[in-house]
Protein backbone atom coordinates (compact mmCIF):
# COMPACT_ATOMS: atom_id res chain seq x y z
CA UNK A 1 0.00 0.00 0.00
CA UNK A 2 1.45 3.49 -0.69
CA UNK A 3 -0.34 5.24 1.27
CA UNK A 4 -1.49 5.21 5.31
CA UNK A 5 -4.52 3.12 6.05
CA UNK A 6 -4.97 4.68 9.44
CA UNK A 7 -4.54 8.23 10.90
CA UNK A 8 -4.89 9.58 14.23
CA UNK A 9 -7.65 11.57 13.96
CA UNK A 10 -9.78 7.68 12.60
CA UNK A 11 -8.59 6.40 15.90
CA UNK A 12 -11.20 7.06 19.11
CA UNK A 13 -12.07 6.28 22.45
CA UNK A 14 -15.18 5.98 24.29
CA UNK A 15 -15.78 5.30 28.04
CA UNK A 16 -19.27 4.17 27.36
CA UNK A 17 -21.19 1.91 25.48
CA UNK A 18 -23.27 1.48 22.37
CA UNK A 19 -25.46 -0.88 20.55
CA UNK A 20 -23.66 -2.89 17.77
CA UNK A 21 -25.60 -0.84 15.09
CA UNK A 22 -24.21 2.02 16.41
CA UNK A 23 -20.68 0.99 16.77
CA UNK A 24 -21.07 -0.07 13.07
CA UNK A 25 -22.55 3.66 11.91
CA UNK A 26 -19.69 5.11 13.24
CA UNK A 27 -17.07 3.53 11.76
CA UNK A 28 -18.56 3.54 8.59
CA UNK A 29 -18.54 7.26 9.36
CA UNK A 30 -15.31 7.15 10.38
CA UNK A 31 -14.51 5.54 6.98
CA UNK A 32 -16.72 8.04 4.95
CA UNK A 33 -15.32 10.59 6.51
CA UNK A 34 -12.08 9.67 5.44
CA UNK A 35 -13.36 9.59 1.55
CA UNK A 36 -12.67 5.98 1.62
CA UNK A 37 -16.35 4.67 1.45
CA UNK A 38 -19.50 5.85 -0.05
CA UNK A 39 -22.01 6.97 2.20
CA UNK A 40 -23.69 3.25 1.07
CA UNK A 41 -21.14 1.35 2.84
CA UNK A 42 -23.05 1.13 6.01
CA UNK A 43 -25.67 -0.67 4.41
CA UNK A 44 -22.97 -3.23 2.76
CA UNK A 45 -21.55 -3.73 6.71
CA UNK A 46 -24.77 -4.48 7.41
CA UNK A 47 -24.92 -7.05 4.67
CA UNK A 48 -22.39 -8.61 5.69
CA UNK A 49 -23.11 -8.67 9.11
CA UNK A 50 -26.20 -10.36 8.57
CA UNK A 51 -24.48 -13.03 6.41
CA UNK A 52 -21.91 -13.95 8.78
CA UNK A 53 -20.80 -12.26 12.02
CA UNK A 54 -17.48 -10.30 11.96
CA UNK A 55 -16.90 -10.83 15.82
CA UNK A 56 -13.79 -12.42 15.51
CA UNK A 57 -12.60 -13.10 19.36
CA UNK A 58 -10.22 -11.15 22.02
CA UNK A 59 -13.00 -8.38 22.45
CA UNK A 60 -12.45 -7.80 18.45
CA UNK A 61 -15.01 -7.54 15.78
CA UNK A 62 -13.94 -5.86 12.07
CA UNK A 63 -16.84 -4.63 10.36
CA UNK A 64 -16.76 -4.51 6.48
CA UNK A 65 -18.68 -4.67 3.61
CA UNK A 66 -19.24 -7.96 1.09
CA UNK A 67 -17.60 -8.65 -2.37
CA UNK A 68 -20.69 -7.43 -4.07
CA UNK A 69 -20.44 -4.10 -2.52
CA UNK A 70 -17.01 -3.09 -3.77
CA UNK A 71 -18.07 -0.66 -5.49
CA UNK A 72 -18.51 1.73 -2.49
CA UNK A 73 -15.07 1.33 -1.86
CA UNK A 74 -13.03 4.21 -2.95
CA UNK A 75 -9.56 3.92 -1.67
CA UNK A 76 -8.43 1.59 1.42
CA UNK A 77 -8.81 2.85 5.13
CA UNK A 78 -9.71 1.47 8.42
CA UNK A 79 -11.65 2.69 11.50
CA UNK A 80 -10.36 1.91 14.98
CA UNK A 81 -12.36 2.94 18.01
CA UNK A 82 -12.12 1.75 21.73
CA UNK A 83 -15.65 1.33 23.59
CA UNK A 84 -14.55 0.85 27.19
CA UNK A 85 -18.28 -0.12 28.15
CA UNK A 86 -18.14 -2.90 25.33
CA UNK A 87 -20.18 -3.87 22.54
CA UNK A 88 -22.69 -6.32 23.10
CA UNK A 89 -21.54 -8.28 19.23
CA UNK A 90 -24.42 -11.18 19.40
CA UNK A 91 -23.72 -11.80 22.69
CA UNK A 92 -19.84 -11.39 22.71
CA UNK A 93 -18.50 -8.25 24.63
CA UNK A 94 -16.62 -6.43 21.81
CA UNK A 95 -13.94 -3.44 23.37
CA UNK A 96 -12.45 -2.97 19.57
CA UNK A 97 -14.78 -2.28 16.47
CA UNK A 98 -12.03 -1.41 13.66
CA UNK A 99 -13.72 -0.85 10.44
CA UNK A 100 -12.03 -1.77 6.93
CA UNK A 101 -12.35 -1.00 3.56
CA UNK A 102 -9.48 -2.84 1.45
CA UNK A 103 -9.39 -1.33 -2.40
CA UNK A 104 -8.74 -4.36 -4.20
CA UNK A 105 -7.39 -6.74 -2.24
CA UNK A 106 -5.70 -4.61 -0.26
CA UNK A 107 -8.31 -5.91 2.95
CA UNK A 108 -6.37 -9.09 3.32
CA UNK A 109 -2.95 -7.46 4.11
CA UNK A 110 -4.75 -4.70 5.93
CA UNK A 111 -6.51 -7.42 7.89
CA UNK A 112 -3.60 -9.84 8.26
CA UNK A 113 -1.96 -7.01 10.31
CA UNK A 114 -4.92 -6.38 12.66
CA UNK A 115 -4.72 -10.39 13.76
CA UNK A 116 -1.15 -9.72 14.56
CA UNK A 117 -1.90 -7.22 16.63
CA UNK A 118 -4.76 -8.83 18.64
CA UNK A 119 -3.16 -12.00 18.71
CA UNK A 120 -0.99 -11.01 21.99
CA UNK A 121 -2.86 -10.23 25.10
CA UNK A 122 0.45 -7.81 26.12
CA UNK A 123 -0.87 -6.12 22.60
CA UNK A 124 -4.38 -6.05 23.85
CA UNK A 125 -3.69 -4.91 27.01
CA UNK A 126 -1.67 -2.41 25.77
CA UNK A 127 -4.40 -0.77 23.86
CA UNK A 128 -6.66 -1.31 26.83
CA UNK A 129 -4.85 1.08 28.56
CA UNK A 130 -3.93 3.74 26.47
CA UNK A 131 -5.33 7.25 27.36
CA UNK A 132 -5.55 8.98 24.67
CA UNK A 133 -6.58 8.24 20.76
CA UNK A 134 -2.87 9.49 19.77
CA UNK A 135 -1.20 7.02 22.12
CA UNK A 136 -3.59 4.40 20.77
CA UNK A 137 -2.42 5.42 17.70
CA UNK A 138 0.93 4.79 18.27
CA UNK A 139 0.32 1.03 19.44
CA UNK A 140 -1.46 0.50 15.31
CA UNK A 141 1.22 1.93 13.37
CA UNK A 142 1.96 -1.61 12.47
CA UNK A 143 -1.00 -1.46 10.38
CA UNK A 144 0.30 1.42 8.09
CA UNK A 145 3.62 -0.56 7.20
Amino acid sequence: MSRSVLNVGQVRIHSGSVSKEDAMREAADILEAAGAVTSAYFDAMQQREQAVSTYMGNELAIPHGTNETKNAILDSALSFVRYDGGVDWDGERVTFVVGIAGKGDEHLEILSQIALIFSEEDEIARLKSAQTPEELFGLLSAVNE
